[in-house]
């Protein structure tokens, strides 16, 4: 693993760990995961298997730890895992296409739908839903506002964090960067 790259991946889980800590929760706990935007973003900077295994296991533990659901610990890291390697074969099926910002939004929005649903259904399994919640109302209710809060988040920053690496002459193993050089 290169040093620059775990780096740069470290201050992305840094910023999503800081954003999921102090995002206030909502409906019965649940809140907006802005780590999932990081998480995606690293793995769209650096699309490597040791990679997305960094960052899912080291994100799933943050997340739960900063939860505010109850008994959220063990689904957020399951969801976190799940979700970063859906990403990555995802990212990569898809490799052939241009590396646009429709893209990253859509790969965003996709990932976001995997990560609510791993979390919602794990969580169920193992904990519980809170209070009379439902799976269906939890979904609608924080999944869905997240999605869209994720997408407008990543067509906003991935631009810009690809004209910083290309301004600097850091140029990771993304085609995405390699293709603007």
């Amino acid at each position: 693993m290169n040093t620059k790259n775990l780096v740069i991946l470290s201050l992305l889980i840094g910023i999503g760990a800081v954003l999921h800590a102090v995002i206030p929760g909502i409906g019965n706990g649940m809140k907006p995961d802005m780590m999932l935007t990081m998480t995606f973003l690293g793995i769209m900077l650096f699309p490597d298997k040791k990679n997305v295994l960094l960052v899912g296991i080291v994100t799933g533990v943050l997340s739960g730890l900063t939860t505010t659901f109850p008994g959220g610990l063990v689904p957020n890291i399951i969801d976190k895992f799940v979700t970063a390697f859906v990403f990555y074969l995802m990212f990569i099926a898809l490799k052939k296409f241009s590396q646009t910002l429709v893209k990253a939004g859509a790969l965003t929005a996709v990932g976001t739908i995997v990560s609510g649903s791993v979390f919602l259904g794990s969580a169920q399994f193992l904990a519980g839903l809170p209070g009379s919640m439902t799976f269906g109302a939890l979904f609608v209710g924080i999944v869905i506002p997240t999605m869209v809060l994720n997408t407008i988040i990543i067509v906003i920053v991935y631009p810009i964090v690809q004209s910083i690496m290309k301004r600097s002459g850091y140029a990771p193993a993304s085609p995405a960067i390699q293709e603007q050089k």
